[in-house]
């Protein structure tokens, strides 16, 4: 795979050799005779591995190595230098050098080294894209295999064996197109890499191009250090494209180049890089239709659907219903057979997502008792705003206050944190995600209530 390298060296005849044996193995090289050089080049392109020399006019020892440390980390930085002693080299390693190499180098010692580290830099990426994931993926988060219809778990399975084809998901809204898509991932021999997300609807063209292939400096307004993209982020894994049919017209044709000819171009650059990432997209338009009213490009589009997965409205799901809500259950919480009942013969027109938020709401309500039917009233929706809650189909009608056992609001609301913490097992930081505020201002009412601590 064509790396990024930067050769920092004051003697020229060393970086004129290196710079030209890189580019004769098909690798994008800049070069810097200085420090100050090296940190506007790191700035300017991103590389992949930075070689640097130790004995700058500008910068003596581990400095260099230091500085590109803080500016961008997630440089592979390999030290050469004629001037090679053990204590240096154990602390070049220290601070996050990769190799040590004393010059003259031999090249083919120094190609494989390069390699190497470039391959470890790539893991450390993808091994930091996986931590974000699980350090966000909570008991909020949480979504049971049994999102994912029996009628289509065939078309998964095909999908992730066959981890080369774009696979096109399609959908209402809350039917689960994102767990499907995450559900293909790890079902494949992709696996072990990153699986990196960006919303088509959430951005700008600018900035979602920014997002999508990277950067270079200077590449628009407030582009002061050039940036990595998530293709470049995703290395060998996958990347989901959600709400494709909000793509701009400007960014299809670019699309459509990574997906048939796997290269594309940072934001302001002229370098052709590889991705080998597998692309997966979700929509609950039809992109038909979008075709037909020319917003987005037929091309694209019958790329894209090389493999349709088609995910069914929960309405649709009747008989699954049962068996989904156990599974989406909070911890600890229990669902009552009229409950179950009143849950399938609701319509839910949010599919899964209103399915999954109104067990949440309901298991806060039921206060440790087994969610039935009173607990399963929804909040008016924008179009109903100033009415009342509804029930579901056989809930009971909500009581009538009698003088004096009218609640204040503090009382409400401090009764709904304790049943959130019951809920959560005590952990704040998911009660605060399931009550939709933020830790901090839990942690002020919880303060104000005198719970706990």
């Amino acid at each position: 795979m064509p790396l990024s390298i930067l050769v920092v060296d004051d003697d020229t005849t060393v970086r004129e050799t290196l710079v030209e044996f890189f580019q004769a193995l098909g690798h994008t090289t800049a070069a810097a005779a200085t420090a100050t050089e090296a940190r506007r080049a790191l700035a300017a392109h991103a590389p992949d591995v930075a070689l640097i020399d130790l004995r700058l006019p500008d910068a003596q020892d581990l400095r260099l190595l230091e500085a590109i440390r803080a500016d961008d980390p997630e440089v592979v930085v390999i030290v050469l230098t004629g001037h090679a002693d053990v204590p240096t080299a154990v602390r070049a390693m220290q601070q996050g050098a990769a190799d040590f190499l004393e010059k003259p180098v031999d090249l083919e010692a120094l190609q494989a080294a390069v390699a190497q580290a470039a391959e470890s830099g790539r893991m450390r990426r993808e091994l930091g894209v996986l931590r974000a994931r699980a350090a966000r993926a909570g008991w909020s988060d949480a979504v049971s295999p049994a999102a994912v219809p029996p009628s289509i778990d065939r078309l998964v399975e095909l999908a992730a064996r066959n981890d080369d084809a774009p696979v096109l998901i399609d959908g209402e809204t809350g039917t689960g197109k994102g767990f499907v898509a995450r559900r293909i991932h790890e079902l494949s021999p992709r696996a072990g890499a990153p699986f990196v997300e960006i919303n088509c609807a959430s951005l700008s063209a600018t900035f979602f191009e920014s997002e999508l292939f990277g950067h270079e400096r200077g590449a628009f307004t407030d582009a002061r250090q050039a940036k990595r993209g998530l293709l470049e982020v995703a290395g060998r894994g996958s990347i989901f494209l959600d709400e494709i049919g909000e793509l701009s017209s400007e960014v299809q044709p670019k699309l459509l180049k990574v997906i048939e000819e796997r290269t594309f171009r940072r934001l302001g650059g002229t370098t052709e890089m590889r991705s080998e990432a597998r692309v997966v997209c979700a929509t609950h338009q039809s992109l038909a239709d979008a075709v037909e009213a020319r917003r987005f490009r037929a091309d694209l589009y019958y790329r894209l659907q090389v493999l349709t997965i088609t995910l069914p409205p929960l309405r649709a799901r009747a008989a699954e219903i049962p068996a989904l809500a156990r599974a989406l259950l909070p911890r600890g919480a229990r669902l009552s057979e009229a409950g179950v009942r009143a849950l399938a013969r609701y319509e839910w027109p949010g599919n899964i997502r209103e399915l999954k938020n109104a067990l949440w709401r309901a298991s806060i309500l039921a206060e440790g008792a087994e969610i039935g039917p009173q607990h399963l009233a929804f909040p008016p929706s924008p179009s109903r705003a100033g009415q009342r809650a509804t029930p579901l189909p056989g809930a009971d009608a909500p009581a009538t206050a009698t003088p004096g056992a009218v609640d204040t609001l503090a009382d409400a609301e401090r009764r709904t944190i304790l049943a959130s913490l019951s809920a959560t097992g005590g952990n704040k930081l998911r009660a605060a995600r399931l009550l939709g505020i933020a830790r901090s201002t839990l942690a002020e009412k919880l303060k104000r209530y005198q719970i706990g601590d």
